[in-house]
């Protein structure tokens, strides 16, 4: 068996790898509780560690910003604002095959979610009017994962869709390098996105800062984008103060193999989710042992040419496998069971399958569908929920940035009409302030 990407039976992967623990109970890595310890000077959980950060950035506001960033980031920041003047020179100062891809990913995006339906109705009946009005947010933040690994393609995903929307301001929160300084790529990515400002601060000081504002950063509507366990728990922690797209990392994917496979391809596939975080979850789910041994083994050979491969092999080692079923019907319900972020069918005609998936935030059919296109170039955006809240919740859409509200405009006839039936309701309810209300509106 590969000590680097482990096979399991079923019930043992139920009881290791499939296993959902609520979000305020994830422990983390070992490294990361050690870490913990030494910045808190006790033993926290990091539910509690993010609690603490955000309770001071709402106390202190910058200062707190750039004391936690010194902390965490190991850089002195002079300012939080990133200058539009570095926003407009960025695009020159990166390669211009980089600057093409960014550009023609960021038309692919808007080309697709063009396409979502955002209309207003009012129906004039009889009654008078009824109807919804579809109106944009006012004021959007987007965090963007940065550090060892800036992530433009986040910002493009999520910024694009706002724009679409109407919303009216656009800003980015995203970790300093350890000069203090954003990647010029993502402050590319935010010239052809149009934002508004960039601001180089990260983690769950990040989300607290847009959440209820600071002295730099102003408070918004709404946070969206994907993040690692502290940025996670940071946006469950403030939501109601702010909204939320979801609780969007870390990254998780499933793939749902048959003999006709690739084990290079499949490999890959996990190879690439598992890079983004220690916390990740790669898994191949096959009815064919043969196959998860070849699929192992190219693991264990292709790991040797990647950067992050420290991050993949603690990713792999802890959370991903192969998970051995009896037939692809159970893969699937251990896919539906499990509600991963990515689920990819690399099987003999995924379509014919497509109708059996039932909680997926984003599917891929076929090979040649792999995530990685995905995370870049195909269209739709890339943050999507994890955690298993795939069962209720959807990837980021134009429908994150607008709200519909509800048009009520009756004559006198059809108040009197309805008072009747709403005076019965609330009497019901014993509510009979309610009832008086209603009977005021019935005609006599």
């Amino acid at each position: 068996m590969s000590v680097l990407f482990p096979v399991y039976e079923l019930a043992e992967a139920e009881r290791k790898i499939l296993r959902r623990v609520p979000l305020d109970r994830v422990e983390g890595t070992a490294r990361m509780a050690e870490q913990l310890g030494r910045l808190f000077g006790e033993s926290l959980s990091p539910y509690q560690a993010v609690r603490r950060i955000l309770d001071d950035v709402r106390r202190r506001g910058d200062a707190a910003l750039l004391d936690w960033t010194l902390r965490l980031d190991r850089t002195e920041l002079k300012t939080l604002c990133v200058s539009r003047e570095s926003m407009d020179l960025a695009s020159s100062a990166i390669d211009r095959d980089v600057l093409d891809a960014l550009r023609f990913a960021a038309k692919r995006i808007e080309e697709f979610h063009r396409r979502q339906p955002l209309a207003s109705w009012i129906d004039p009946g009889k009654d008078g009017l009824l109807g919804q009005v579809v109106s944009p947010i006012e004021r959007a933040g987007i965090y963007v994962p940065g550090g060892s690994a800036p992530l433009p393609s986040t910002l493009l995903m999520c910024a694009i869709p706002a724009r679409i929307a109407g919303v009216r301001e656009i800003y980015v929160c995203t970790p300093p390098s350890l000069e203090g300084t954003v990647p010029d790529i993502i402050l590319a990515a935010a010239h052809t996105a149009g934002i508004d400002a960039v601001f180089s601060v990260g983690g769950a000081q990040a989300i607290a800062a847009m959440a209820w504002g600071t002295q730099s950063i102003p408070r918004v509507d709404k946070i969206v984008g994907p993040g690692n366990l502290f940025v996670t728990l940071a946006k469950q922690q403030v939501y109601g103060a702010v909204g939320i797209d979801g609780l969007l990392g870390p990254s998780e994917t499933i793939i749902i193999a048959d003999d006709g496979a690739s084990p290079a391809m499949v490999a890959a596939d996990l190879l690439a989710q598992a890079e983004h975080d220690a916390l990740a979850t790669a898994i191949v789910v096959t009815p064919f042992r043969d196959l998860a041994a070849r699929i192992a083994s190219e693991v264990e050979r292709q790991i040797e040419a990647l950067e992050r491969a420290d991050v993949i092999r603690e990713s792999m080692t802890d959370r991903g496998g192969a998970v051995i079923v009896r037939d692809l019907d159970q893969a699937m319900e251990v896919a539906n069971v499990y509600a991963p972020e990515h689920l990819q069918l690399s099987i003999r005609e995924p379509a014919e399958w497509l109708g059996r998936v039932r909680h997926a935030g984003a599917v891929f059919l076929g090979e040649y569908s792999c995530e990685v296109l995905g995370d870049y170039a195909a269209g739709p955006s890339h943050s999507l929920p994890t955690g298993g809240t795939a069962r209720f919740a959807s990837g980021l859409s134009v429908l994150d940035f607008v709200k519909t509200t509800s048009i009520i405009a009756l004559n006198a006839m059809a108040a009197s009409e309805l008072g009747r039936v709403a005076a019965v309701l609330a009497r019901a309810e014993g509510l009979t302030a309610h009832a008086a209300a209603a009977q005021a509106r019935i005609r006599r």
